[in-house]
């Protein structure tokens, strides 16, 4: 059954539910909607330009030094921490990139404008993540069967430092990290990051006290399965949010029952549910109503509902009257 959107004026977002409705005479259609309150979260990248900014300047000076301290005392952990440090600085211009190019204006061929690029950068992310891991894994296996001697001071002493610029770079994306899966990707490698810090000034610390070698891959092997259990949880929300997934955190059976629990609605069909970015999610519905029904009303109510109830604020639902001969193509059950 087409879609007769002809009647959408987009007016500019004044932060309060809009909605549209129109009607053909033998089949009345309502279109709703809605940027209603709670739906649209523009915070993220105004908010967080700064953070990205300090986390970025901080953390790749850091990588140079820590780079450099690495090669001098050998130590493998260090090395590990500076190329899991430098992934971080690729995946925080990844994120600031994106949530800058998220406020980008819809153009006339993407719609949408760039809002997508924020999940794609926290899948981006994660893929960096796991091959950074992957690096250190491989040579950590390496390192069994050649240990080096670490100069376990000057390790500690560094990785002391980095300890406090990834926790320090960390907080200031703490706020946003259950909101936004974008800034949650940039949490995750600062948080990891300092865990992995942390590890490698235990590792300097046994091996300064034992003399044994073969902790400085083991911690390194250590910190690779934290990195890698962290991360995973952002590849799959990242990797649902790229194929359209409904959003974690919203469950399409309650809203779906909560439409059909609306006055008048005898029917939901043709349900969608996705992310349009790392902080907004959009819905569209097919709902069958009694044509003399207030569909304005309805739709407006809905629309401001469903933001606030289930954080959706771009939502478009239309209205069917009839059944019959007249049946909607996408009511039935698996059909897209």
């Amino acid at each position: 059954m087409p879609h007769d959107h002809s009647g959408h004026d987009h007016t500019p977002h004044s932060g309060k539910g809009h909605d549209h409705d129109h009607h053909d005479h033998d089949h009345a259609q309502g279109h709703g909607h809605s940027h209603g309150p709670g739906g649209h979260h523009h915070h993220a990248p105004k908010d967080f330009g700064r953070a990205f900014a300090i986390g970025v300047a901080l953390n790749l000076g850091f990588v140079l030094v820590e780079a450099g301290a690495g090669l001098i005392t050998h130590s493998l952990a260090l090395l590990a921490d500076a190329g899991h440090n430098l992934s971080d600085v690729l995946g925080l211009l990844l994120a600031w990139g994106a949530a800058v190019l998220a406020k980008r204006a819809p153009s006339a061929r993407r719609t949408y404008g760039l809002r997508k690029g924020t999940i794609l950068a926290s899948l981006a992310n994660a893929a960096l993540l796991l091959l950074a891991v992957g690096a250190i894994a491989w040579e950590a296996v390496r390192r069994f069967g050649a240990p080096e001697p670490v100069q376990t001071g000057p390790v500690m002493i560094v990785a002391a430092i980095g300890i406090a610029i990834n926790t320090a770079t960390a907080l200031m994306f703490m706020k946003g990290a259950e909101d936004d899966l974008n800034v949650r990707g940039a949490f995750l490698h600062m948080a990891a990051d300092a865990a992995v810090s942390a590890g490698v000034v235990v590792a300097a610390l046994a091996m300064g006290l034992t003399n044994w070698l073969w902790i400085d891959p083991v911690v390194s092997l250590v910190i690779v399965v934290v990195i890698v259990m962290g991360t995973w949880g952002l590849l799959r929300d990242s990797l649902d949010m790229a194929l359209d997934a409904a959003p974690r955190g919203i469950d399409p059976g309650k809203v779906r029952a909560w439409l059909a629990a609306r006055p008048g609605v005898s029917e939901v069909h043709d349900l969608h549910i996705w992310a349009m970015s790392t902080t907004e999610t959009a819905l569209t519905a097919h709902v069958v109503r009694p044509l003399d029904g207030d569909h304005d009303q309805f739709l407006h109510d809905a629309c401001a509902e469903l933001a606030n109830r289930f954080k959706i604020g771009h939502v478009t639902i239309q209205v069917e009257t009839s059944h019959g001969a007249h049946r909607c193509a996408l009511a039935p059950e698996g059909v897209v």
